[in-house]
Order: structure tokens, then C-alpha cells, then sequence
């Protein structure tokens, strides 16, 4: 795809993105049935997005979660789990062996996310030299000027 073409796609998919912003302009708000603020809190955060992407391997056990995220704690890890179920986009099975073992897997509607997160990843990928340049270059601005400013 050419240049003049993906500036075409973006703009267009601006257009319909701001669209769709603008009809709910004359809806009354109610942050408890905003979908944006429903759903992206939840997927916004990080651990969520990586448990979704372990379990996008298959389905996983708490410890093989934990093993494949290093630095989440116990903790975080039940919660987004516990999140993702209580969401309907994980399935938590727990199989009568001794002691219990429990298994997590993508439901169908967390497979749904797939599309949409691997074109978030995609983004990522070819933007990340960007994002850390914009930083460092944010940072130097910042310790460049004068206090109080």
C-alpha cells in the first residue's frame, strides 16, 4: 500500500472515529454504561493485555501464567485473572485432582479481542522508536527549563 494510501486509511478512519464521538455528544452521560471507559479500563492495564496474550498460546495454568509474566506478582495475576473471568473473556476450569488444579483459556469472546489487540501490537511494534525518542526528547525539554515554568 502506497503512501497517498495509508494517509487515505488514516484520515478515513479518523473521520469515522470522530463520528462516531460526535453521536455520542447528544447522549446523556452515564459513566457507568460508557463503553470506552467500561472496557478499556480493564484492558488497558498492562497485566490484563499480557495474560491475554500468554492464554492467546492456549490455555495455562495459574503458576505456567505466572512463569510466562516474571514480574507479575501473585497478587496482580489473580485479580486480572479474576477481572477476565468476571468480564467473560477468560474461562477458569478446576479439574478434582489433589491438591485442585485450575486451568485458564480464552473464551470466545476473549478470542474476539485477538483482532483488535494484535493491530494495537502491530502499532506498537512500528511506533515504539518513535514513542521512546518523543520521551527522551519530552525529558531534556523538561529539565531545560527554568523552574516555575
Amino acid at each position: 500500500m502506497g503512501t497517498r494510501a495509508r494517509a487515505g486509511n488514516r484520515l478515513a478512519a479518523r473521520e469515522a472515529l470522530a463520528q462516531r464521538v460526535r453521536g455520542w455528544a447528544h447522549l446523556p452521560f452515564d459513566p457507568a454504561r460508557c463503553p470506552v471507559r467500561s472496557v478499556l479500563d480493564q484492558l488497558g492495564d498492562k497485566w490484563t493485555t499480557l495474560v491475554v496474550l500468554v492464554l492467546t498460546q492456549g490455555p495455562h495454568r495459574f503458576s505456567a501464567v505466572q512463569r510466562a509474566i516474571p514480574d507479575i506478582s501473585k497478587r496482580m495475576l489473580t485479580q486480572a485473572l479474576r477481572d477476565l473471568e468476571r468480564d467473560g473473556l477468560v474461562a477458569r476450569q478446576v479439574f478434582p485432582t489433589t491438591p485442585p488444579s485450575v486451568e485458564y483459556r480464552l473464551t470466545p469472546l476473549g478470542e474476539s479481542l485477538l483482532e483488535p489487540l494484535g493491530a494495537l501490537i502491530a502499532w506498537a511494534e512500528v511506533h515504539m522508536a518513535g514513542i521512546v525518542a518523543a520521551r527522551a526528547g519530552f525529558a531534556r525539554q523538561r529539565t531545560a527549563r527554568p523552574a516555575g515554568a
